[in-house]
C-alpha cells in the first residue's frame, strides 16, 4: 500500500472525522504493487479470504519468481496453479516450504495456523479426469476445505458410485469432474441434497471435441442445484467448492465479531 495513501486514511480515523467502518471499507480497495509487468493485489485476502493466485501458464520463470517473491512478504498460504517443475524449484528457492503436486500441476505453500473445516468432495467419472480433479482438491484444501476424494466411479460402472452413496450424502459441496459424454454430475445432482460443481474435462474421443460435449451436457443438466465451470477448471470449481463449504462459518464468525464489539 502507498504509505502517504495509509496515513492519511488513519490521521482521518484518529482524529474522528472517518468513521472505522468507512476506513476498512477503503482499506479493503487500496493496495496494489506494481512490478511493471504486473501489479499485485496485496489485499484479496482481506476482500475475498485468500491471497492472489498465480496463474503460471504464459509467464517467464522470471515473472513467476517476482510475483511469489512479492507475495511471501506479505502472505501465507501461496497457491500457483499450472506449474511446472521448473517453477516449483524456483519458488521453493524463496521458500522451503513450498510442495510441488504433481498431478494437480499446483505449488503450495500451507498456512500452518489455517484450520481445515466443512467437507468437500470430490469426484470423477474415470482415471484420466483425476489431474482436472486434483487441481481442485488441491485448491480447496490449501484454502481451507477439507477434501476427500472418490475417483473413477462413472456412469459405464454406476453401481461403484451408487455403494457409495452415504458418503455423497455427508458432504456439504460435491465436486463431480467427468469428461466423454459428462453425464456423471447429472446423476450425482439427483441424489444429494447439497451443491455440485461440475467440471467437464477435455479428455475423450473425437467426438468430444476437447470436452465442448462434456461441457454442453452439463449446462444442459436436468438436476437442480447443479453449476458448471469451464473446461477443465479444477482451480476455479476447488475455490467456488470452498466458499461454498464455509459459506456460514463465515456468516457466523461475521455475527460474533459483531456481539464482540
Amino acid at each position: 500500500m502507498n504509505p502517504e495513501a495509509l496515513e492519511r486514511l488513519l490521521n482521518k480515523v484518529r482524529a474522528g472525522t472517518l468513521p472505522v467502518a468507512t476506513a476498512i471499507g477503503r482499506f479493503r480497495t487500496l493496495p496494489n504493487e506494481d512490478l511493471g509487468f504486473a501489479s499485485v493485489d496485496h489485499h484479496r485476502s482481506l476482500r475475498q479470504g485468500f491471497p492472489e493466485v498465480i496463474f503460471c501458464e504464459g509467464k517467464t520463470s522470471a515473472q513467476i519468481r517476482a510475483i511469489a517473491k512479492a507475495l511471501l512478504k506479505h502472505h501465507r498460504p501461496l497457491l500457483a496453479t499450472r506449474a511446472t517443475r521448473q517453477v516449483a524449484t524456483l519458488i521453493k528457492r524463496l521458500d522451503r516450504r513450498a510442495i510441488y503436486h504433481d498431478e494437480a500441476r499446483i505449488v503450495s505453500i500451507r498456512d500452518p495456523k489455517r484450520r481445515l473445516q466443512g467437507h468437500v468432495l470430490v469426484i470423477t467419472a474415470g482415471t484420466s479426469d483425476i489431474p482436472v480433479a486434483e487441481e481442485a482438491r488441491v485448491t480447496a484444501e490449501i484454502m481451507g476445505s477439507r477434501v476427500e476424494t472418490l475417483y473413477d466411479v462413472g456412469v459405464a460402472g454406476i453401481h461403484r458410485l451408487l455403494e457409495r452413496q452415504s458418503r455423497l450424502m455427508q458432504a456439504r459441496v460435491v465436486v463431480v469432474v467427468a469428461g466423454m459424454d459428462g453425464v456423471l454430475p447429472s446423476v450425482v445432482g439427483g441424489l444429494v441434497p447439497c451443491p455440485v460443481v461440475a467440471v467437464p474435462t477435455s479428455r475423450g474421443y473425437g467426438a468430444s471435441f476437447g470436452g465442448l460435449a462434456a461441457l454442453l451436457t452439463m449446462l444442459n443438466s436436468c438436476a437442480a442445484g447443479v453449476g458448471v465451470m469451464n473446461i477443465d477448471n479444477g482451480f476455479g470449481a476447488g475455490c467456488l467448492a470452498h466458499r461454498i463449504n464455509v459459506l456460514d462459518m463465515r456468516d457466523e464468525r461475521q455475527g460474533r465479531d459483531k456481539r464482540e464489539r
